[in-house]
């Protein structure tokens, strides 16, 4: 499947997903392999170190740290790197519902990270926005 670019196709068929089982952010202390191993959602490495998105529950079994609960909504539609507006359009309907959203690239979905309790409430608001474009 082709990657879409056009906002008002990646609205319309965004179609988001949500896995209601908790993530929770962590740094990580050690090397990148033994989190690898962990089965993250997702790793980042910044200039403060390497961070981990994991499953609540492994974060927990493994002590690490962490500050809130998150649950992932992935947007079903084959987002193209190069779109130009889709973040800002779902962030901006989130904004307006006072959702925080933290978006995680993939190469062929977008990935939004909500507080746990916002979980079924940013979904309203995602199914809504994708019925309205």
């Amino acid at each position: 499947m082709t990657a879409i670019t056009d906002l008002s196709e990646l609205l319309r068929s965004m179609t988001p997903e949500l896995n209601p089982e908790p993530v929770v952010f962590c740094v990580a202390t050690g090397e990148a392999s033994q989190y690898v191993a962990m089965a993250p959602r997702a790793m980042c490495w910044e200039a403060e170190g390497l961070t981990v998105v994991l499953p609540k529950a492994v974060a927990q079994i493994q002590g690490l740290a962490f500050d809130g609960e998150f649950v992932q909504i992935t947007l079903q539609v084959h987002s193209s790197l190069q779109a130009v507006g889709l973040t800002a359009a779902f962030a901006t309907a989130l904004a307006a519902e006072g959702i925080s959203a933290n978006v995680i690239a993939g190469y062929h979905h977008d990935h939004i990270f909500v507080a746990k309790d916002d979980g079924q409430r940013a979904m309203a608001v995602l199914t809504a926005l994708s019925q309205s474009a």
